[in-house]
């Protein structure tokens, strides 16, 4: 399971403020090479997305700083135009897309936003700097910080729902707490996928299973490998990769080649790479990450020109699954997206949340109001299907 954030605060409170940092000004920071350390996504991963995503991010970091001068934590963050309706298929909607004929920024933000470009966010706490200290000095002073980096919104993205007793300080401020597109989670603690089938699948979905594992049954040549880098093959994952990122109907960040090739030789303890080949032919990948007793799905790719006849999808899930089993895995998490399949196989919803407020106040009014109903979330059928749907909210 995930990790226990820090208890609140017992001793005299310090005073602290933030001030933002570049990447440059965080060489030989010893609170920033510690931060998330205990998180499958720590400081190195956010500095690979600061050294491979940077056509639609501006990235920047918070020092928390206590009343001596002293840096004792960094909270990244990241500035982006953001359309607030893109959750919903803005240009779909064809007021929307009539007005943006003649105003192409209509209701397209400069959004500051606490978090990671690629993936969910975490309070960068510390063993001297709990959670509660963390909240509170961010909600003081980060309405004044965006307004001077000509910020319009405000977002803390895709943080974890037990998170949400801390950040009530934000809601306190202002801010409006709205789900955001779930994670997932599935108990893998069997002896074995099979086990896993007959003991948590209703016997329909068990049935469903079969009938599409059946049709790579007589496909012999396919062979899966597990590695911690991609490097040499990473010219024949990416294509893979874009073509599943251009079939999604909710795009945010797009991963770059070497994004791909830095993340295995830089996190290799944290990284595993699964891939299938037919034959000689690189059929489907999917880019895994471990932390403590959970692997974690993060991103996958397949070539389309086989991969729905084989039921892929399927295919790789078993083995991933099986690989997790087997080498002591307790669960098996996945990011967002693709809800259907993950509700008939028993996963779990893993709620995230975002805290969003406009830096005006007056404008702050409607938006408070307009949240909760232009997040997807509350949009999407299948999620409603989820036993632990209200959780979400």
């Amino acid at each position: 399971m995930g990790a226990i954030i820090p208890g609140i605060s017992r001793t005299p409170r310090e005073s602290f403020s933030i001030s933002v940092v570049s990447r440059a000004e965080l060489s030989g920071c010893a609170p920033w090479t510690s931060t998330f350390a205990d998180q499958r996504k720590d400081h190195r991963y956010y500095e690979i997305l600061d050294d491979t995503l940077r056509d639609n991010f501006e990235y920047r970091y918070f020092a928390i700083v206590d009343n001596n001068g002293q840096v004792r934590a960094i909270q990244p963050f990241f500035l982006v135009d953001q359309d607030i309706l893109e959750g919903l298929g803005a240009e779909r909607i064809h007021w929307i897309s009539l007005v943006r004929r003649f105003y192409p920024r209509f209701l397209k933000l400069r959004a500051l936003m606490v978090g990671c470009s690629a993936g969910e966010a975490h309070l960068a706490t510390t063993e001297t700097l709990p959670a509660d200290i963390v909240a509170e000095t961010l909600s003081n002073g980060i309405v004044r910080q965006a307004r001077s980096l000509n910020a319009q919104l405000i977002v803390l993205k895709e943080f974890p729902s037990r998170y949400r007793e801390v950040l009530h300080c934000f809601v306190q401020r202002g801010f409006t707490r709205a789900p955001s597109m779930p994670m997932t989670m599935l108990d893998i603690g069997y002896d074995s996928f099979d086990a896993y089938t007959e003991k948590a699948l209703r016997s329909s979905s068990r049935r469903k299973l079969r009938k599409k594992l059946a049709a790579t049954a007589g496909v012999s040549d396919i062979r899966m490998s597990v590695t911690d880098d991609a490097a040499s093959f990473v010219d024949e994952i990416y294509p893979l990769y874009l073509q599943v990122f251009e079939r999604s109907k909710m795009q945010f960040e797009k991963l770059t080649r070497d994004f791909f090739r830095q993340i295995g030789q830089r996190m290799s303890d944290k990284v595993r790479f699964f891939a299938w080949r037919r034959g000689n032919t690189l059929v489907a990948f999917s880019l895994c990450m471990v932390q403590g007793d959970s692997l974690y799905a993060e991103y996958v790719g397949f070539d389309y020109t086989v991969a729905l006849d084989l039921h892929l999808y399927h295919y790789i899930v078993r083995d991933m699954i099986s690989w997790g089993i087997s080498n002591g895995y307790k669960w098996f998490r996945s990011s967002g997206l693709n809800y259907d399949p993950k509700l008939h196989m028993r996963h779990r919803l893993d709620p995230i949340d975002l805290y969003a407020r406009h830096t005006s106040a007056l404008a702050n009014v409607i938006f408070r109001l307009a949240l909760p109903w232009i997040v997807p979330v509350r949009y999407d059928a299948t999620l409603k299907l989820f036993p632990d749907y209200r959780e979400l909210w």
